[in-house]
């Protein structure tokens, strides 16, 4: 639970809280081990979801979504953080919802948002190559116009919501020969599509329900009308404008994850006991919570601040990669420290904090490596 309100959340906001909350407490925890163990989250989960509007909350009504502000988004996400829950990839479903909202056609908009908003079909955006990381404007992916069809080749790998996707924005090359201005956006619909492969979910060390696969596109032939926004080369700049909000989803998720690692240990120490006394008694592990809380808030500070200014449309993405690449560093360690409270027990997945402490290495290397990050900030020097 968060140490204090949030100054951005209305009773609106809290109201809706306790609505994810005790949703995800029915609905997903009792199927959170089995989702680990399959590699993915059941596409059934997602219609439940969409039904008590856990999806696209921010989206405007007129294409099915709630009409709400970003906070509602990031309750979503603190929620899900809080029941261990990282199967469930609505994150991904956001963004790919506003490349939508802000550069799709109205058609495209009409199309999708509101079966997206609905969980009737699931998405997700493939960005990420085999030989590219981080390196978008690198992407050797080619959609070669052929009339009223592109022909799609190439591979991603790394996708995120990629093994249930049934509509995936791929990041492609319409120009080949140019680097970011041949870059395009290109919707892909999965079913029955002649020539597309999606490999077995990825086994990882972490957030192992979350699927996340390779894709490979032969002569796959996509309409014309399924390019955003109707314009060849416009991708690197809709992407750049967009990937702010991914990186603030991703701090928020590592702040949500802080926290509730400083939760599960306190609850821990103050029962266990070492030398016939509380863990919590031990000066050392009093200090070290108390250590690791302060910079839970510091955090919680920067990211409501950025919060705020996304709602407000001032989030820049200087302050977006600051939040993504602190909050997520400062997750993973404050996760291994909390950890090392639990002694021989924060081993076992059998604890929550063995999950928050895998599950948090990612959040250094997704949405852009930490390292990218810092690059983008010393622009600002």
């Amino acid at each position: 639970m968060q140490t204090q309100t949030s100054p951005w959340a209305t009773p609106d906001h809290e109201l809706y809280r306790d609505t994810v909350r005790r949703f995800l407490e029915a609905e997903f925890v009792p199927h959170r081990e089995t989702w680990i163990e399959q590699g993915y989250c059941d596409p059934t989960a997602w219609r439940r979801a969409g039904e008590v509007g856990l999806l696209c909350p921010d989206i405007p009504t007129e294409y099915g979504g709630g009409g709400c502000d970003f906070g509602f988004d990031a309750v979503v996400y603190e929620e899900l953080m809080r029941a261990g829950i990282t199967s469930f990839g609505s994150g991904i479903q956001s963004i790919v919802a506003h490349y939508l909202r802000v550069y799709g056609t109205e058609e495209q908009k009409q199309r999708y948002l509101p079966k997206m908003a609905r969980g009737e079909i699931i998405t997700s955006i493939a960005m990420t190559e085999p030989g590219t990381g981080s390196d978008l404007q690198a992407v050797k992916t080619r959609a070669i116009r052929d009339g009223d069809h592109y022909v799609l080749n190439g591979s991603k790998t790394f996708i995120t919501n990629g093994y249930n996707a049934d509509m995936i924005v791929v990041v492609c090359k319409t120009d080949p020969k140019e680097r970011a201005k041949g870059i395009s956006l290109l919707c892909v619909d999965t079913h029955d599509l002649a020539g597309f492969r999606r490999g077995k979910p990825l086994k990882k060390i972490g957030q192992k329900g979350q699927d996340t696969c390779e894709l490979f596109f032969t002569d796959c032939h996509i309409p014309v009308g399924n390019l955003v926004g109707m314009q060849e080369g416009q991708g690197f700049f809709q992407l750049m404008n967009q990937l702010g909000r991914e990186r603030l989803i991703i701090a928020i998720s590592a702040v949500a994850s802080m926290e509730s690692c400083v939760r599960v240990t306190t609850d821990y120490v103050k029962q266990r006991e070492a030398f016939g006394k509380k863990i919590f008694d031990f000066q050392t592990a009093k200090f070290t919570l108390v250590e690791c809380k302060t910079e839970t808030r510091l955090a919680r500070v920067f990211v409501d601040d950025c919060i705020r200014r996304l709602s407000d449309g001032e989030l820049d993405a200087e302050s977006a990669s600051m939040a993504k690449y602190w909050c997520t560093e400062k997750a993973f360690e404050i996760a291994n420290r909390c950890l090392q409270l639990h002694g021989g027990y924060g081993y076992m997945m059998d604890y929550p904090i063995a999950h928050y402490f895998t599950d948090a290495r990612v959040g250094m290397i997704y949405g852009g490596s930490n390292e990218i990050m810092k690059e983008l900030i010393s622009r600002s020097l």
